[in-house]
């Protein structure tokens, strides 16, 4: 059964969360495991490949959008499956995957926004009800 873990931030900003998810997925790529950075909207998937660039200016994380090159180290995409399994989701869209099972761990990141506070409760609600038991990282 998948790991189920919601890191929160002590920010209210959409920049932090984004880049809490591009040093996640760095973390877990260099731990060699694949991850899959799931986006809300294709504009967020563009913003998170362009962050992934940027963000650190001393590393580089190996990525691509899901449609040019799906079996990528760090994929970004909305909710294809992925092409390695076992690997680490990264969820930044409002809605739960229809793949968390091919996934060994879910990673949720909450900010202080009101309606990601109250989206994330929601999700946390959702995967208890799947009967998986998700935990809280304070950030």
């Amino acid at each position: 059964m998948s790991r189920i873990e919601f890191y929160v931030l002590p920010s209210a900003t959409s920049a932090e969360r984004l880049r809490a998810a591009c040093q996640l997925a760095m973390k877990a790529w260099r731990a060699g495991l694949p991850v899959f950075l799931r986006g809300e909207d294709a504009a967020q998937c563009n913003e998170l490949d362009a962050l992934l660039w940027a963000f650190k200016a001393e590393a580089f994380v190996p990525h691509a959008l899901h449609q040019d090159d799906p079996s990528a180290p760090v994929v970004i995409g909305l909710d294809q499956p992925p092409e390695v399994g076992q690997g680490v989701l990264i969820n930044l869209s409002d809605q739960l995957s229809a793949h968390i099972a091919q996934f060994s761990r879910v990673i949720e990141i909450v900010n202080q926004a009101p309606e990601r506070l109250a989206a994330c409760r929601e999700n946390f609600r959702r995967y208890r009800q799947q009967g998986y038991d998700p935990q809280r990282v304070e950030l």
